[in-house]
Order: C-alpha cells, then sequence, then structure tokens
C-alpha cells in the first residue's frame, strides 16, 4: 500500500517538482543531464525511461519511431525540450543513438517472435536443408543412413524425426543450433562430446532447443536490454540474438559440468538455477555476455 502510494506522489508531484528546481539550477533538462552523467546502457535506460515516464506525447512517441524518421523525431524532441543545437551540439548524436537502440530492441522481439511463430515443416526445402546441414557440421564423418532415423539421437534428439522436437520454438531452435554449430565448430564438437559422458551427459539437441527459450524469454521480458546496449552502439539485429544464444550454449555446459549433477532427472533444478545466474549477470549496467573461448 505504502509503495503503491509512493509511486503515485512520484509519479504525478514529486517527480514533476524535482526536474523543475534541477533544470532552473542547471538551465537543462533531464535528457541533458542524463547525457553529461551516464555513459553506455545506463545512459540508454535512463534515457528511455525519462522518455516513457513523460507528460509529453513527443517523447512518448519517440520511443516508437521508424528508423526513417528518427532525425525528424530527434529535432521535435529538442523543440520541445527548447534545446538549442549551438548550445548542445552533442545532444543530437547522443539521443539518435539512444533512440536506435532502444526502437531497435522492439524491433529485434518482433523479428526473434516472428522467427519463433513459424513451425517446422518437413515439406519446405528450407527447413529439411538446414536440418541436414546441421547434422554435416555436427557429425562431419558419419553419414546419416535416412532422413527418419535413430541416428539423430546421436546429437541430441529425443525420437526418429526431429520435427517433433522443435515444437516450442519452431524454426528458431533450428537457427540457433545451425548459428552456434556453423560459426563455433570446434566448441559444439566438444560440447556435443561432453554432453554424451557416461554419468554427466544430456541431450545435446534437446538443451540446445531450451536455451533458445531462455535466450527467448530474457528478450521477451527485457532482461537483456543492458547487454545489447553495451555491445551494439545502433541497432541490434539478428546476429546479436544468435550470438547471446551462443554464449548461453557455452556456459551452460561449462555450468552443468561444474555442478556435476546426480541425474538428468534433476535438469529442471539445475536448469532454473543457471537462469538466475543469467538473470543475475543481466542486472549489472556495464554487462557485456558473450562467448569467450
Amino acid at each position: 500500500m505504502f509503495i503503491s502510494l509512493w509511486e503515485f506522489f512520484y509519479g504525478h508531484f514529486f517527480r514533476f517538482w524535482m526536474k523543475w528546481v534541477l533544470r532552473q539550477m542547471t538551465g537543462k533538462c533531464e535528457l541533458q543531464r542524463i547525457f553529461d552523467t551516464y555513459g553506455g546502457a545506463q545512459r540508454t535506460y535512463r534515457i528511455e525511461n525519462s522518455l516513457t515516464c513523460s507528460k509529453s506525447k513527443v517523447l512518448q512517441n519517440a520511443t516508437r519511431v521508424d528508423e526513417s524518421e528518427l532525425d525528424r523525431c530527434v529535432a521535435d524532441i529538442m523543440k520541445e525540450k527548447n534545446i538549442c543545437p549551438e548550445k548542445d551540439t552533442s545532444f543530437q548524436i547522443c539521443m539518435r543513438t539512444c533512440l536506435l537502440q532502444i526502437t531497435g530492441y522492439k524491433q529485434l522481439y518482433q523479428d526473434v517472435e516472428n522467427v519463433r511463430k513459424k513451425p517446422y515443416d518437413s515439406g519446405n526445402a528450407q527447413h529439411e536443408k538446414l536440418l541436414l546441414k546441421l547434422w554435416s557440421l555436427l557429425m562431419p564423418t558419419k553419414k546419416l543412413k535416412a532422413r527418419i532415423s535413430k541416428q539423430w539421437a546421436d546429437i541430441g534428439f529425443q525420437g526418429d524425426d526431429p520435427k517433433t522436437d522443435f515444437r516450442g520454438m519452431g524454426i528458431l531452435g533450428l537457427i540457433n543450433l545451425v548459428y552456434f554449430s556453423e560459426n563455433y565448430t570446434n566448441e559444439a564438437h566438444q560440447i556435443l562430446s561432453r554432453s554424451n559422458h557416461p554419468k554427466l551427459g544430456y541431450s545435446y539437441a534437446i538443451v540446445g532447443i531450451n536455451l533458445t527459450e531462455m535466450a527467448y524469454s530474457l528478450l521477451k521480458s527485457e532482461a537483456l536490454k543492458l547487454h545489447l546496449y553495451n555491445f551494439v552502439p545502433g541497432i541490434p539485429t539478428m546476429e546479436h540474438f544468435h550470438q547471446f544464444y551462443c554464449y548461453l550454449v557455452y556456459e551452460f555446459d561449462k555450468f552443468w559440468l561444474e555442478e556435476e549433477p546426480e541425474s538428468i532427472m534433476y535438469f529442471n533444478l539445475y536448469r532454473e538455477k543457471f537462469h538466475e545466474k543469467i538473470k543475475g549477470l543481466l542486472l549489472n549496467y556495464n554487462t557485456v555476455l558473450t562467448l569467450k573461448t
């Protein structure tokens, strides 16, 4: 109850008067003060919060502007806040960069969601080609005898036909698996080998798809903002999402072996423990989670 009242009074009264007082003292609006004080992800994060909480529609709408309208949007913000470009020469560049990151994050989520919604289709030649490519990348010396085969278990699928394992994450799960195997082939082979450990083994492909879900849920919940705002100076893309996925795969394998679970039956418990560890790292304003081999 007390917290709700504080949020109400802060949002409707105290914040407004505090901003007014600071503007009188410094001669600068909140956006300018943020640019003067902070850098990296903390700067973009605070700018986004300031725009979102503003009573001005011009500022609120800035977080949803199309890339083609960015320059006009920045000009509108400067006009709204009475910022003279001759006096504050860096504002335009800084604001444009922040807006690219803020709106880019929203677009990235939509792009990932659109791919996730596409189910694996065995009648789609591109989907089938991608699946066979995964086999070739992970098992370069072993020929797949048939499209539907028990051999798929060798790379961690549950059944004779992998398409049934992609239901939760759609084609996104397969794209992630192929990306990691293609861009970090040596690491993929090493992790696949360790996943066959007699005591600490796990289903490589199934865990990989599970980690796609983790990466997706972190993106959806906006937990990836600080990482991407630090990692990408402009618009984040699918490539950056795939890179984060690769980090999860590599780090989960290390985590699993270090924890030494008694059985694969405890997978969900350790998966959640790993999830909490990653969420904790993502709270750091300076965080950049990239695969270091």
